[in-house]
């Protein structure tokens, strides 16, 4: 079969994971194009990833009418999502986005206007749902081994120093969206909703507490309620280390990830004791699920790359993608308005538009700092 042209638009920090998911793949595909502001960073990417005549530019735009170009990789500020989004499935071709999806509710319409218009897939980055505890958690859900889940609690739990904010898009609502729930958290939102569904309302509070140039929030918490179950969602950018946990208490036992499981039985007085039987049953359910051979990014664009070579639908696409920056949005307004927020968000609601947003949300601090490229400040793209 015939190689995917691929070409990744923006050679920052994410880059690289997108690159070595198609390097996995070199019967399917071939990385043709990359572009980027700094074409001398988009050199060294090619150099470092040995992409021999590889096109460079600085505009994307010189890509759309490619016709060897069939695949786009996005790894841009999200507040260039939707309209390079557009143009390329304007112009024909695949798009995969990083996450966030986009800003808004209403650009991720666009969005996905421009997806069924065009015909082409339109995949949201979401690499940790390819990960083989969520995976095999998905499908014991599905099969209903635990039950009905009666509380949710998740922990994304993050440091970042404070010239994480000096680069020039990070740190305002304009650029970044939003803080650490957007940035950060949305990579456990989106599991839980996928794992549980969307709740019926939202009640959240947020602030800054420790990066003085930045507008957004570094901390965040929230309450969503379901039928039946309560869900707590933590972020941070102050914990001194980095952790993300998802605990679930279910009526057949209590689970988490990274895996573990607990189970009781309740004894005549109410009490209970603990249900070996149950535990290892469950234990042998999840070990006999199957693995991945690859995970993260990686497993993703595969299964990207294999949906257009089928004509099949990713198992993230747009709509997927838009339910997370849904739920975000809705913890950004019971934050902003000081009250518990109902979903699904309406499209005349003042949060759905980006400029709906940026009129209302709560700047904690001014940015006065900024830096324009990573490469020649003293701010590294890692903890390295």
């Amino acid at each position: 079969m015939k190689k995917l042209g691929i070409a990744i638009i923006g050679c920052g920090n994410i880059a690289p994971a997108h690159l070595e998911g198609y390097g996995h793949l070199p019967s399917m595909c071939e990385v043709r194009a990359l572009c980027d502001l700094y074409t001398d960073k988009a050199q060294r990417l090619a150099t470092r990833f040995n992409l021999e005549g590889c096109t460079i530019t600085a505009d994307y735009r010189d890509l759309l009418a490619r016709d060897d170009i069939a695949v786009v990789s996005l790894c841009l500020p999200p507040s260039a999502h939707c309209q390079v989004t557009v143009d390329f499935m304007d112009a024909g071709k695949h798009v995969i986005v990083e996450k966030p999806m986009a800003p808004s509710l209403a650009e991720c319409d666009v969005m996905i206007e421009a997806q069924q218009k065009s015909g082409k897939i339109l995949s949201v980055i979401s690499q940790n749902r390819f990960r083989v505890a969520p995976m095999r958690i998905k499908e014991m859900l599905d099969r209903g081994l635990f039950g009905n889940v009666l509380l949710s609690r998740v922990n994304s739990m993050w440091w970042r120093g404070s010239n994480y904010y000096d680069l020039w898009w990070r740190g305002t609502y304009e650029k970044e969206g939003g803080g650490c729930t957007l940035n950060h958290a949305v990579h456990q939102i989106d599991i839980l909703q996928w794992l549980i569904g969307m709740p019926k309302s939202v009640l959240s509070v947020m602030g800054n507490v420790a990066h003085t140039n930045s507008e957004v929030e570094d901390v965040s918490m929230s309450i969503l309620r379901y039928d039946g179950m309560l869900a707590q969602v933590n972020s941070s950018l102050v914990d001194h280390d980095e952790k993300q946990e998802f605990f679930f208490a279910a009526e057949a036992a209590s689970f988490a990830i990274p895996w573990h499981v607990k189970a009781v039985e309740q004894l005549p007085n109410g009490f209970f004791k603990p249900n070996p039987a149950q535990e290892a049953a469950l234990n042998a359910h999840y070990a006999a699920l199957p693995t991945l051979a690859v995970e993260a990014h990686s497993a993703q664009i595969e299964d990207v790359l294999l949906s257009v070579q089928r004509g099949t639908a990713p198992l993230v696409d747009g709509t997927e993608g838009r339910k997370a920056v849904e739920l975000i949005t809705a913890m950004y307004k019971s934050s902003t308005e000081g009250h518990e927020v109902a979903l699904p968000l309406a499209a005349d609601d003042p949060f759905y538009t980006t400029e709906g947003m940026m009129a209302r949300m709560v700047r904690y601090h001014k940015k006065l700092k900024s830096v324009e490229n990573l490469e020649e400040s003293e701010i590294t793209l890692g903890t390295m």
